[in-house]
């Protein structure tokens, strides 16, 4: 493919970052376009020319969405949307998976296992939640990831702590309590990288901390893509929207639990464990969209 122009817009050019623009340098006929969105604004509305970031990002074929926050990542995915332009991942996506109750309620919808959960809006009813899941139980921010203030309730005082201390010192977001069963699993969990509806790679993270997540030092190995692996990530892709996804998989004593599903995968501590070229598969995806808008 000739002719491809191919935004990346990133707050800050990290490992994957650097492995996204050497995947994009060795294709032939690709122009890339990096935009700080540190610097990026819009017209929304009223008169005057768009300014450079706008322009720059109006003409290109495809962008991938690599920005650090959340919020901003959506509002892009929405702007891009409007023009015309498609990005890695859709906007829809981001949100249903920036959001945990959305994620949650989205592969319970789709029959997908996770682990029970409940919400609730006042210290009292997450009380009340809490005691239902039973202990231990773990609560979580609705947005957030690297197991960032996520806490492990193990009895009635602690949970008491922890909720009022959300409710009191906390936005309005905190005072949304997103309540999981704590699964038992065995000193690891699983994550799934999913391109184009095939499971590419699966890691194991492991950790002698229950928050077993690399950000917090746990370590990477490769597990082999079984079809039972596969086919359960495939179809949590494929209920939160599909694309390019991160799906995260507890080992319940009953089987796999789907536990999250994240819209911009991480993949530095993945690539050397799995021998897999993430980064180029994920700008395979990125030309393959390219590439199905002009053969309409």
């Amino acid at each position: 493919m000739t002719g491809v122009r191919v935004g990346l817009v990133c707050s800050r050019v990290r490992v994957e970052e650097k492995l996204l623009l050497a995947a994009l340098a060795d294709r032939p006929g690709v122009e890339v376009v990096r935009v700080d969105d540190d610097q990026l604004q819009a017209v929304l509305a009223g008169p005057g020319d768009g300014p450079a970031g706008e322009d720059a990002l109006r003409a290109c074929d495809v962008v991938l969405l690599r920005s650090l926050s959340h919020s901003r990542q959506v509002a892009l995915a929405h702007l891009l949307q409007a023009w015309g332009v498609p990005s890695l991942n859709r906007a829809a996506v981001l949100e249903t998976c920036g959001d945990k109750v959305r994620t949650t309620l989205a592969l319970a919808l789709a029959g997908v296992p996770t682990p029970p959960a409940r919400v609730a809006f006042t210290v009292e009813s997450a009380l009340e939640a809490v005691e239902a899941l039973g202990y231990p139980c773990v609560v979580k921010p609705t947005t957030g990831s690297w197991g960032r203030l996520v806490s492990r309730l193990t009895d009635r005082d602690g949970a008491e702590a922890v909720l009022e201390h959300k409710a009191v010192l906390g936005g309005p977001q905190d005072r949304i309590f997103y309540l999981q069963a704590h699964v038992d699993k065995p000193g690891r969990d699983l994550r799934a990288f999913v391109i184009a509806d095939r499971t590419v790679a699966v890691i194991a993270r492991r950790s002698a901390h229950w928050v077993t997540n690399t950000a917090r030092g746990a370590v990477a190995e490769a597990v082999a893509v079984t079809p039972e692996l596969d086919a359960l990530c495939r179809r949590a892709a494929a209920a939160v929207g599909g694309g390019a996804l991160a799906v995260d998989l507890l080992e319940g004593p009953d089987g796999l639990l789907v536990n999250e599903v994240n819209a911009t995968m991480e993949f530095r501590n993945s690539v050397g464990p799995t021998g897999v070229d993430i980064p180029g598969l994920l700008v395979a995806q990125a030309l393959a969209l390219v590439e199905a808008r002009r053969c309409v």
